[in-house]
Formats: structure tokens, sequence, C-alpha cells
């Protein structure tokens, strides 16, 4: 390789690791208490087998630089010596090292206070999808509760609790920023507590190999404050709007005849109460479109709907290509207006 190549080579590197510094899925860039007990264990682990391997090495060069000569001479098979060191440095300390770890693990500081078995009332319960999350907002009375996807809200400095549950497959639930991964198997529900520390977006992602799709099956967890989060939630409880323009009402009717009602609800609209696929009641507030795999803007959104088998191979979402295009701008100003 040329120095010049070499030189370009780097460059592309450092603005890609540049890029994804704005927000980065990150255990060590962490935003809440679970998170950060997770990453100082994980910092006491490196080191401490960062210590182990220099002292290994050390040991190592030190006994190959003491001891000179050939091959051709050996001591003899029953020699005496080294075994205590052998049993020591390879069983004893080890042992001893692996142990800590194992406590350290167990304490309360760390896995004990993340995942607990039976929380008294989980705030939200998500469900994983191939290849999106179901989330259903339960506490309050039932007309204080909704269902959205993709996107869960949460108050900054108020410990959420969340219930897990797997609708098809075994996925697994990780915001590195906030919290470890927790599985979510089919027929078990599992709990974690998060807390986000300060406001922001942090993206996660199903960490179990969960089908053909799986490396889009994006998580976002947007913390806010107190105030801004509950005027979220209000605009969560309300219907849908109702259109604001001629061609939003006539892309409504759209909506209604074609397939969408029988995988989709929108609340509101009595005849759209499908449960295969998100409720779309306020698509439009949400950040990003195909569990948070592209932009929510309205040339996504119009491939999606027409071609979602081009954009996520495999997903539930049949290509929709039968639209001439004033019906479909029509729809996609439908469904922008959903806020």
């Amino acid at each position: 390789m040329k120095f010049r190549d070499f030189i370009a080579a780097m460059g592309i590197g450092l603005a890609s690791l540049l890029a994804g510094c704005g927000n980065p899925q990150s255990m060590f860039h962490t935003a809440g208490p679970a998170a950060q007990r997770l990453a100082h264990l994980s910092a006491f682990i490196f080191i401490l087998f960062g210590v182990v391997a220099v002292i290994t090495i050390g040991i190592l060069l030190a006994a190959g630089l003491s001891h000179r000569g050939t091959l051709d001479w050996h001591a003899p098979w029953n020699a005496s010596g080294g075994h205590k060191f052998v049993l020591y440095g390879g069983l004893v300390i080890p042992g001893i090292i692996l142990f800590v770890v194992f406590v350290l693990s167990l304490q309360r500081m760390t896995l004990f206070p993340l995942h607990r078995k039976q929380p008294m009332s989980p705030n939200i319960l998500v469900i994983g999808h191939q290849w999106w999350w179901e989330v259903r907002y339960l506490r309050g009375p039932a007309d204080q509760r909704f269902t959205t996807a993709n996107e869960i809200h949460i108050p900054v400095g108020r410990p959420v609790e969340i219930a897990l549950q797997s609708a098809d497959v075994i996925h697994s639930f990780w915001v590195p920023a906030l919290h470890g991964k927790v599985e979510m198997i089919p027929g078990l529900t599992n709990y974690l507590r998060v807390e986000a520390s300060r406001a922001g977006n942090f993206k996660g992602q199903c960490a179990e190999y969960c089908g053909a799709q799986h490396a889009h099956m994006r998580l976002l967890v947007v913390a806010q404050p107190p105030a801004a989060y509950q005027a979220w939630r209000n605009l969560q409880l309300q219907p849908a709007q109702t259109p604001a323009s001629p061609q939003a009402m006539q892309g409504r009717e759209i909506f209604l005849r074609a397939a969408c009602p029988l995988c989709h609800t929108i609340r509101g609209l009595g005849a759209a109460e499908g449960k295969a696929g998100p409720d779309l009641t306020h698509l439009a507030g949400r950040q990003y479109i195909g569990a948070n795999s592209f932009p929510n803007d309205k040339a996504d959104l119009a491939g999606w709907v027409t071609h979602a088998q081009s954009l996520k191979p495999g997903c539930k979402m049949p290509n929709l290509d039968d639209f001439t295009g004033p019906q479909l701008r029509a729809l996609v100003a439908f469904l922008d207006g959903l806020k």
C-alpha cells in the first residue's frame, strides 16, 4: 500500500469514527445508573485482566531469557520442580480472580437491581415481534393507557419498570446507554428497571439474532424532562387528528379501502383496528419508521408503503404498489398528519 493510500484509509476511518460520536450506541456512554454500574464493572474487569496479561507476558519473557541453550537437551520427564507454579499460577490465582468477578456481578450494585422477577406494577410492556417493538403504557385506568411502537418515551430522573415479552421468537432488549441486555423469551415475562439521568435520544437494538431482518430491529428511547414527557403522554392519549386538508381527507378514505386496517390500528378511526402491525394513531410524531430503520419523512414513508419488501425483505408489511400517483400522495398526506 502506498503512503498516500494509507493516509486516505486512515482519514476515512477517522471520519467514520467521528460520525458516530453524536449519539453513540455504546455502553461506555452511559446515561443512567444501571448502565453506569455495568460500565464500572466492565472497566474493572478490563483493567484486572489487563494486569494479569501483563504479568503473564512478563513471566514468559523472564523464563525465556533466563533459560538459554538448545532443544537437544531437556530435563527428564520425571524431574521435580515447577508443580507449585502450575498449581498456584494455573489454578489458585485464576480461580480467585474469577470468583471475585463472579461475586461482583451478583452483588446488588450490578445484576440484582437491574433484573427484577416481580416488580410491583410495570409502567410499560414491550413485546418483541419480527421485526418491530410493540410498546404498551400500562399505568392508570383503562382510559389512560395506550399503545405505540418502536419508540419509548420515559421521564428523566424517574425509574421506569418495563415488562418484556416476545410474540414469536427469542429477542433481546438492549439500550446500552441505559441498561444491559435482557432476553425476551416466548411464554416468559422478564422485567427490568431503567432510569435516565439526562434528557436525550438513546439508541437500542435487538441483541439476539431473530431472523433475516434482525439488524433492522432497532429501538429508540427518548428521555424527556417530566413536563415534556407528560405533554407527550397527554397527546398519545388523544385519538387521531382529523385530516386538515382535502388531500388528507382523501388519503383517509384510501387508507380505509386498502388492506391497511387489517393490520394497523388508528384510534378514532373505528374501521382501523388491526393488531398484526404497529399502532399508527400518532405515526407522524415518531422520528423513524420501519423499526427505526428509516427517517420518518414523506419520501421514505411513500417508499415504505409501496415497497416495504424492498426496504426490509421478509417483513410482514406487503408491497402495496397498486396506488396511482395522486392516491399515494393523498395517503402519505393522511399518514403524515397523524401527529
